[in-house]
Order: C-alpha cells, then sequence, then structure tokens
C-alpha cells in the first residue's frame, strides 16, 4: 500500500476521527474527542424541546435534530452520519452502482485516479475530494434514494430557513491551507460540464457567480476562469483535456461583496437635490436591484438558475430575528457592528440574485463557518448547513499544515500559565495611548511586550539564519497581530526604526530593535527595499497611501506587474497606491515579485483571509482573542507550508513549524522534530515544441475497453506467449493462521479443505463466468453453446501449468469472483480466430476524444528528477522522469539508431484499460519510441525494478488484448510491448525487443 493509500498520521489522505469537544454554547474547548465518542455523547443528551414562543423554523430544526443550544453537536452528528453515506457510496467498485451522470463518473474516476498517481506533482488531498463527493452525493445521488435521501435534503432547509430565507446552502468546513481554491475548481468543473452535456437539467448549471470578502482574494482566484494562463483545470490537471473545450462556455463571475452595494447613478450635489426635489417626491439616484446586478454580473443575466460560491462564508448570513444582543463595548462592539453590516449587504446581493436570475445551490467554503459576533446566534457557533468538516486538526494530524508551537511553561514562578499565551491581558491597559495632537513614543512599549518581541525574535534571526545557509532564496516571514492602527504603527516603528523631528528641524533616525526588520541602513538612510511593510485592510480595501520611497525602489516590478494586469485584460493605467498594497501582500515570498523579501508584516486586526503566504515562520499577537474562531483565523496565517515534497525515506511530508505567541485558545503539543528548512523547487512547463517539432508528434488512440468478434462461435487459443499466474497470500491474504488463546492448545488453519475441489470442476466455473461475464454483449442471452468450448480451454490453461500456486495457495480459489475475473481476462487476451491466426481483439475507443497526442502536452512541475532529450528526438521539451533507471533508459533510447524519436508518457493520456480483482483501472505504460520502419512502428516500453501483484496483469493486458486491439484497427500503424526488467542494463533488453519488433514489420 502507497503512502496515499494509508490512513496514517502526517498523511494528506488520512482519514480523520478527532474533533473539538464543545460547550454547552457551541464553542470549542481545549478537549478533542472521537467522532464514535461524540455520537455517543449526542444518543445521551436530551431531546430539545419547543420552548415557548419558538419558531416554525426552530421546530423544524429541532425535530431534524440540528435545534436549542445542542445546534454544534448535533451538527457534527449529521456531518459524521453524512460522512458515513457517502463513504459508503464511495466503496461501490462499479461505477454503474454510483448512480451519477456519465460525466460526474468520469470526473470522479479521473480525480482518484490523480489521486493515487504519484508521479502526479499536484494532486487532490482526501478531504478536497470528501469535499466534493459530498456535494455530488447531495445533488445527484441523495434525490434517488426515497425517503432517506428527502431527509438529509430536508434538514438543510430546515437548517437555512431562518439565516438565509429562500437561499438553499450547504457549507465545506476545510481548515486554511488544505486547498479551498482547489475545492472550488472542482465544483465548477463538475457543474459545469454536466450542465454543457446536458443543458435541460435542473440539477446543474454552467453559470457561476463567485463572492469573495475582498478584492485581495477576489484577484487570486482568477485561477478559476478556464481562459486564465495559470487555470487550475489544466495546471493540476482537474479536467481531462478533452473536456477542456466544454470547460470554456462556463460562464464565471469573481466579485468582493462590496460591489452589491447600490451605487449613485447621478452625483447631485446638496442643493441641487433640494432644488429637484421642491415640496414633491425624493429624487432618486440609487441604481435598482436590477442594474447593480447587470452592473457586478452581466455574463450571467439570461442564463437561468446559477450556482454561487462563497470564499471566506462565514461573513455572509441574515442576522436571527429577534435574537439578544450580547452586549459589547471597545473595539468588540465596532467589530461586531462590521461584521453585521458586512453579512447583511453580502446576504441581500445573494437574494437579489436569487429574485431576478434564479438561484440554484449557494456553496460555503470556509475554515471557520461560524456565527460572528453581531450575528444574532451564539458567536462561533457551527454554521448548521455544513455538510462536510475537515478541522484545522485533522490538517495538523495530516501534516497538509505546519505544525504550530506555543508556550507551554516558563520561568516565571507562581503562575497559572505562561505569560506570552495570553499576552495581552498582561499588557492591554499599559499601552500607550494616543492623545490629541502627540503621537505615542514607540520606545514607551510595555516591558512584557518588548521581552517577549526580543523572545520571538531570537528565535526568527535563527530561522533566517538556517534558511539562508540552506539557500532558500526567500526570507521566513514574522507577523505580528494589531488591535488598531495607532498600536501597529507603535510596533512597526519599534521594530523597524523611525524618524523623528527636533524643535530646531532636525531629522534624526532612531533605530529598530530587530536589525533584520530595519528599514534603514547603519548610516540612517532610508532603504531602497523595505523589510517590515504595515498592512491596514481597510486601507487596502480603500486605497490608501504608501511611501513615495517603496513605489521609487520597485520601479521594475510595478512594470512587471502593469503587463501582467494588461495580460489579463486588466486596467494598464498607473496603479494606485492601494494596488501596490494589494500586490506587496499577495506576493509574500514569491520570487520576483513585489513582496519577495519582506521580513516582517504588521497588520491590524488580522491580515485578509485567504492570504496564501507560505514562508510565514512566527506570529506575535497583541490583541484579545475572545473566540477560538478569531485564534484559529489568525494562527492559520501562518500554516500554509513551504513545501508539499514527500520525504523519500518516510513517505510522509517533512514536519515545519509555526512559533506563535499571544495567541491562547488552541493548544498544541507534539513530539520534538528536525524542521530544517526546503527550498522551494523550480517550477518547469513541459510542453510540445510546435511547430518547430511538430514532425516528431506521435498519436495514440484511447481506448475505453475491448470486445471480441466471435463470427463463427468457435474458441481457440495461443497460449504460447502467456506468462504464468501466480496465487500468492500477497494477492490472496493470509492462508495459513496461528489461534493461541490465553491457555489451551493452539490450533493451525489453512485451507487444505479445497484440495478436495476437482480441476474439472473449477474449469467449469470459471468457464461459466467466462461466457456470462465477458462473452456475453449487453442485454444479449448468454451464448450456453459456448461453455464446453470455454471449459476445454480453462482446462488446457491450467494443465499446462500457467497456474502457479505459492504460500500454501490452492487452484480452488479461483472460484472467487475478483479471481475468476482476471483469468477470465487473461484467456479473453489469448483468444484468436483460427489455430495460428490473429488475435479476435477489438479496441472499443473513446467515442469523444478517440486519438491522443504528443502535440497535447502541457503542464508545469517541480519535480527535480528530469532530462533533457535532443530536441531531433523529442516533440517534447522535457522527459520527466520517476527514477534514475528512466534516465538511464531515456539516454539509451536516444542512442539506439533505429529510433528515430520517443515520449514519455507522463501527462501524455495514453492509457490501457485492464481489470484487477473485479474493478476496471487504467495502466499508464513509461515510453512510446517511433521506429526507423516504412510503416510507422511504436515501442511501448515499460520499466520495472519490482513487480507488484498487478504487474503481470497489466503486461499481459497490454500485449494480448491492447497490442492485437490497436494493430487491427490500422490507422495508428503497428503498435508492440516490451517490459525491461534488468535495471543495471537496459541495453540488452531493449536491443532485443526492437530487434523483435521489427522482424514484424516489414522492410
Amino acid at each position: 500500500m502507497s503512502f496515499f493509500e494509508q490512513p496514517i498520521l502526517n498523511s494528506p489522505y488520512f482519514v480523520p476521527d478527532q474533533h473539538w469537544e464543545l460547550d454547552k454554547e457551541g464553542r470549542p474547548t481545549d478537549r478533542i474527542i472521537s467522532s464514535r465518542r461524540r455520537s455517543d455523547l449526542i444518543s445521551a443528551m436530551p431531546k430539545p424541546k419547543r420552548s415557548r414562543g419558538a419558531s416554525q423554523s426552530e421546530l423544524e430544526l429541532s425535530e431534524a435534530g440540528l435545534g436549542g443550544l445542542d445546534s454544534a453537536y448535533n451538527v457534527t452528528e449529521f456531518v459524521n452520519e453524512l460522512r458515513s453515506q457517502v463513504d459508503s457510496w464511495r466503496q461501490l467498485p462499479n461505477p454503474n452502482d454510483w448512480q451519477v451522470s456519465p460525466i460526474t463518473q468520469r470526473l470522479l474516476q479521473h480525480w482518484r485516479a490523480i489521486q493515487k498517481d504519484e508521479t502526479q506533482v499536484i494532486r487532490p488531498f482526501f478531504c478536497q475530494l470528501e469535499a466534493v463527493e459530498t456535494a455530488i452525493w447531495l445533488a445527484e445521488v441523495a434525490p434517488k434514494l426515497g425517503p432517506r435521501g428527502k431527509q438529509v435534503r430536508a434538514r438543510l432547509e430546515a437548517a437555512n430557513k431562518d439565516a438565509n430565507p429562500d437561499l438553499f446552502r450547504v457549507a465545506m468546513k476545510l481548515a486554511t491551507g488544505a486547498g479551498k481554491t482547489t475545492v472550488m475548481a472542482m465544483l465548477i468543473a463538475w457543474q459545469s460540464l454536466n450542465s454543457v452535456r446536458s443543458p435541460s437539467s435542473k440539477t446543474f448549471s454552467r453559470g457561476f457567480l463567485i463572492v469573495t470578502p475582498g478584492i485581495t482574494i477576489r484577484d487570486r482566484l482568477r485561477v478559476l476562469l478556464p481562459n486564465d494562463a495559470e487555470n487550475y483545470y489544466e495546471r493540476i490537471n482537474l479536467v481531462p483535456g478533452d473536456l477542456m473545450q466544454d470547460m470554456q462556455r462556463a460562464k464565471i463571475v469573481l466579485t468582493n461583496y462590496h460591489a452589491f452595494k447600490l451605487r449613485e447613478r447621478i452625483s447631485l450635489s446638496k442643493g441641487t437635490r433640494a432644488a429637484l426635489e421642491g415640496h414633491g417626491d425624493a429624487v432618486t439616484t440609487l441604481e435598482t436591484e436590477g442594474q447593480m446586478l447587470q452592473r457586478v454580473m452581466p455574463d450571467l443575466m439570461g442564463l437561468g438558475r446559477i450556482n454561487v460560491i462563497n470564499d471566506e462564508a462565514h461573513h455572509c448570513y441574515r442576522e436571527k430575528p429577534d435574537a439578544e444582543q450580547a452586549k459589547l463595548t471597545g473595539d468588540a462592539r465596532k467589530e461586531a457592528e462590521e461584521n453585521a453590516e458586512a453579512a447583511r449587504l453580502w446576504i441581500s446581493g445573494l437574494e437579489a440574485a436569487k429574485r431576478q436570475i434564479g438561484v440554484q445551490t449557494v456553496y460555503d467554503l470556509s475554515a471557520t463557518p461560524f456565527f460572528l459576533s453581531g450575528s444574532g446566534w451564539v458567536e462561533g457557533t457551527l454554521f448548521p448547513w455544513v455538510i462536510s468538516d475537515f478541522s484545522l486538526m485533522d490538517a495538523i494530524e495530516c501534516g497538509i499544515v505546519k505544525l504550530p508551537r506555543v508556550p507551554v511553561a516558563d520561568n516565571l514562578p507562581g503562575e497559572p500559565e505562561p505569560l506570552y499565551r495570553n499576552l495581552w491581558d498582561a499588557i492591554g491597559k499599559k499601552m500607550p495611548k494616543k492623545s490629541k495632537g502627540v503621537r505615542p513614543d514607540p520606545q514607551k512599549l510595555p516591558l512584557e511586550l518588548k521581552t517577549a518581541v526580543d523572545a520571538l525574535y531570537g528565535h526568527y534571526k535563527r530561522t533566517y539564519e538556517l534558511w539562508e545557509k540552506e539557500g532558500v532564496g526567500i526570507p521566513p516571514v514574522f507577523i505580528i497581530v494589531c488591535n488598531n492602527t495607532t498600536n501597529s504603527e507603535l510596533l512597526r516603528d519599534y521594530v523597524a526604526g523611525y524618524e523623528v523631528e527636533s524643535e530646531d528641524g532636525v531629522i534624526e533616525t532612531i533605530p529598530g530593535k530587530c536589525d533584520l526588520f530595519s528599514n534603514f541602513s547603519s548610516d540612517g538612510e532610508r532603504l531602497s527595499r523595505p523589510r517590515t511593510v504595515l498592512i491596514d485592510s481597510a486601507t487596502l480595501e480603500a486605497g490608501g497611501d504608501i511611501d513615495k520611497a517603496f513605489r521609487d525602489a520597485h520601479a521594475e516590478e510595478i512594470e512587471a506587474f502593469r503587463r501582467e494586469q494588461a495580460a489579463r485584460g486588466g486596467a494598464t493605467e498607473d496603479l494606485t497606491d492601494a494596488n501596490i498594497l494589494r500586490e506587496v501582500m499577495n506576493t509574500v515570498g514569491k520570487k520576483g515579485r513585489l513582496g519577495e523579501q519582506v521580513r516582517c508584516v504588521v497588520s491590524v486586526s488580522m491580515l485578509t483571509e485567504g492570504w496564501d503566504a507560505n514562508n510565514v515562520t512566527h506570529i506575535l499577537g497583541l490583541r484579545a482573542f475572545g473566540t477560538k474562531l478569531i485564534c484559529e483565523q489568525v494562527i492559520g496565517r501562518a500554516l500554509r507550508r513551504l513545501s508539499y515534497d514527500i520525504d523519500p525515506e518516510t513517505k510522509h511530508f517533512r514536519t515545519e513549524y509555526a512559533d506563535i505567541m499571544g495567541i491562547d485558545g488552541l493548544n498544541f503539543s507534539d513530539q520534538p522534530r528536525v524542521a530544517p528548512p526546503q527550498q522551494p523547487r523550480d517550477v518547469v512547463n513541459v510542453r510540445a515544441i510546435s511547430p518547430e517539432r511538430d514532425h516528431l508528434e506521435i498519436t495514440f488512440p484511447h481506448v475505453n475497453g475491448y470486445v471480441a468478434d466471435l463470427p463463427s462461435d468457435r474458441l481457440d487459443v495461443d497460449f504460447s506467449g502467456m506468462e504464468p499466474y501466480v496465487l500468492s497470500p500477497e494477492k490472496v491474504s493470509a492462508t495459513v493462521v496461528t489461534m493461541q488463546g490465553i491457555v489451551g492448545e493452539t490450533e493451525v488453519l489453512n485451507l487444505d479443505y479445497l484440495e478436495t475441489t476437482r480441476q474439472s470442476t473449477i474449469a467449469y466455473h470459471v468457464a461459466k463466468h467466462m461466457v456470462f461475464e465477458k462473452l456475453r454483449d449487453a442485454n444479449q442471452a448468454p451464448r450456453m453453446h459456448l461453455i464446453p468450448a470455454a471449459k476445454r480451454i480453462v482446462m488446457q490453461w491450467l494443465s499446462e501449468g500457467h497456474l502457479v500456486c505459492t504460500g500454501d495457495t490452492k487452484p480452488a480459489q479461483l472460484l472467487y469472483r475478483e479471481l475468476a475475473d482476471e483469468v477470465c481476462d487473461l484467456i479473453f487476451g489469448a483468444l484468436i480466430d483460427k489455430p495460428g491466426g490473429d488475435k479476435i481483439m477489438r479496441a472499443v475507443l473513446d467515442p469523444y476524444n478517440p486519438t491522443g497526442s504528443t502535440l497535447c502536452v502541457n503542464f508545469n512541475t517541480t519535480k527535480a528528477s528530469r532530462f533533457a532529450p535532443r530536441p531531433d528526438k523529442s516533440h517534447i521539451n522535457w522527459i520527466i522522469t520517476d527514477s534514475e533507471w528512466e534516465d538511464q533508459l531515456a539516454a539509451r533510447i536516444e542512442e539506439h539508431p533505429r529510433v528515430i524519436f520517443y515520449a514519455k508518457n507522463h501527462n501524455l493520456g495514453l492509457e490501457v484499460p485492464y481489470v484487477m480483482e473485479g474493478e476496471p483501472r487504467m495502466y499508464r505504460p513509461d515510453f512510446l519510441i517511433r521506429l526507423d520502419t516504412p510503416e510507422p512502428t511504436t515501442l511501448v516500453v515499460e520499466v520495472k525494478g519490482y513487480r507488484g501483484k498487478d504487474a503481470h496483469l497489466k503486461a499481459e493486458t497490454i500485449r494480448h488484448k491492447w497490442v492485437p486491439a490497436v494493430n487491427r484497427i490500422g490507422t495508428y500503424g503497428r503498435w508492440g510491448f516490451a517490459e525491461l526488467r534488468d535495471v543495471n542494463d537496459f541495453g540488452p533488453g531493449l536491443n532485443a525487443a526492437i530487434d523483435e519488433m521489427l522482424g514484424k514489420v516489414p522492410a
């Protein structure tokens, strides 16, 4: 079992079974409990009762198991129940049982295949695929399950009734760094491709409105547009190449929720307005609802019902009616009012789209889909319409994100907990206050804060030096999160330095406390490239000023940004300061961009959600963190991994750390691990060089399956080239088991009783399976008269020694359906039209995309193992290899005098369908070699240092089914297959395979 199939700690495909325990108000506690134990807790809880004056929707929620103060528990119960049903559906081996459309089936098979494909650099995590599968199950499978499916829909509709009138929302909880953008792309592909193929369907739509909390995230989500140069559908292979043309028909609008605010159509002065109104009605200059929608989403008008994706959806809901608001003061009250206003505007825009256009489903994606303060619900309560949950703890356990480290002890005597765990409680009232006309002195920060800065900066400095020594190329980033602009400016000046003007006009430079963060040189001159930047989210969204020196120092990068904007169809006028600030923030840690060398970010409140910098290593929190929701949001800014490369020794992600002070609420601990910095790998574009090398193009068929032509209803076989079929414990599981109790006699269990099964009985049952399952057309009666001939063939196969039993396995185990399937497939490939004749295989080609080509290769990769082919030998610029063996073989192939050109089957699309244990699978051989012959002749080569249990089935299928079936087509030339196993010297094996192939091709 490969790493990507193991449900183990630190694996991105680990299926989590742990969650935060919640208190009576639905808030996470410091305890973790398993899903099973939680279910026990839920079943033991009293059923919610309807209180006097309870609303009808509350009653419906209660009846659905979602009501009362226990809603957080019951939401988790619902999610776990849903997860169980989706898991059972996912395990169905036969795609015909999935009850989904053909396009959905194709996408699921594609995503699951690339998830298991270790040659794919970027592949879906388990949590990403689980979220999409849950949405698919709800939309396509649940409606076909009768009352059980209707009950699921009813629970979600009841959960939506108060917070989302007239909208149907489902939420997917994915921890920061778990890849919500990929999930969005998968949802869009699933809906859009189905809608294009079935335009009259009411289940699917090719129109998508994607709403974000700010301009920053909106711009970053351009990768969801199919025509974008960096679109995810092609870049990470989420959509098969033959379906990309249909993806172009998707209509996708990206906007931030601020665009829903009705704008003034006419600008009138106060006097003009008064004159026009006179004594009559007020003059209406605001947009109407329809005009607003026409401005925001013109491409979606007239398209019919659309889907909506809310990114960071915890900002969007309708306040709970008649709810008693919590009493808040100061910054907390201001934040609650801002939350409520944003949520009201966001949900109002979606409701308008529902009325004017029609909204099918709203998909919410957030790491924290909780109600915020000001909502009327208990702050931190999980949205009751959540359908999948991949928590921060799950992400940490799986290694998808960095491992946070927080203070657990210090040398202060008599304190119940470390001071730096919740620093703001100790220093909040000691912070300098801003008075009229007087700027606070950065040097008067509380002593505790200065010590905390020194402690965390000291560790940052060691980290910086280690990264520099290892040649990472970008610096680690230190974040300071403050509660307001005054304190953020103080901290920026304290760590990075500042200028003061004396009474006589002399400007003095005060050096920063942290040398690596200083914005001034040792002689007091301002650096051309600031190391510390101040980011204020209000400035970011409204457009504010930044230092002219910063703009002048980055003229080249700004020009590059302007060119990128033009290439994407954006405006090319002079960039505003807000544009620059957004670009700086978006490119922190990205080589060659504005934010490349930023080392310290001082933020007001917190950085915008969706910020994707992956080189953050330290966070210092200087504000109140009243809920674990806010803690998780802030900590999430540091959790994106720097590297997603697998450690070749452990087959896990290497551990990366984020050190955090001043943020209480989440308590993490782990065993010490060495965490050396990892240099990000170079990204190369692998593509066909066209038109310069188009004469080196290799075309091949896309084979979906095989059929056998039996015009004479006669069965003959040729077993001369067939390998033995080996039964071993590795294939069939343990065959000898020792049973032992605490006391008493030991008993050994084995399969000796199967030896009494006669060979003719085995042959008959295998032959019957062949006639009923392999030699019957769909909806046709089995040709019973073929059973005697089929039995004769199976008996011949058994008697000639093509079955080898090892490890105490028995021939009678061929009666297992999965093994009978494999044997029948092998025999099926040996069928010939007459003794000494050709195979009677016929290929079934993909009706939509029958032919593949090297011309279609175009993908990005960070794999370091790659081989640069000679320009006259390969249509493709790089050969991506999986081992040194393949590098050696590529060199051998180029040297061979009879090879005119070749290609590596990496993201090329050549797949060979075969069956293993009754389940259809796809096999991707390694190389395609075009030989120097009058007729186009292609040799398919597989490199095998170790043969797994399915290697025999792959080789036999391509040799005895795929190759004969393709050769029978005729239009693709002649094909052959060779498997090279001597990894120490490929020369003799390659020469023999080419000689044999040339001997079969007329000169």
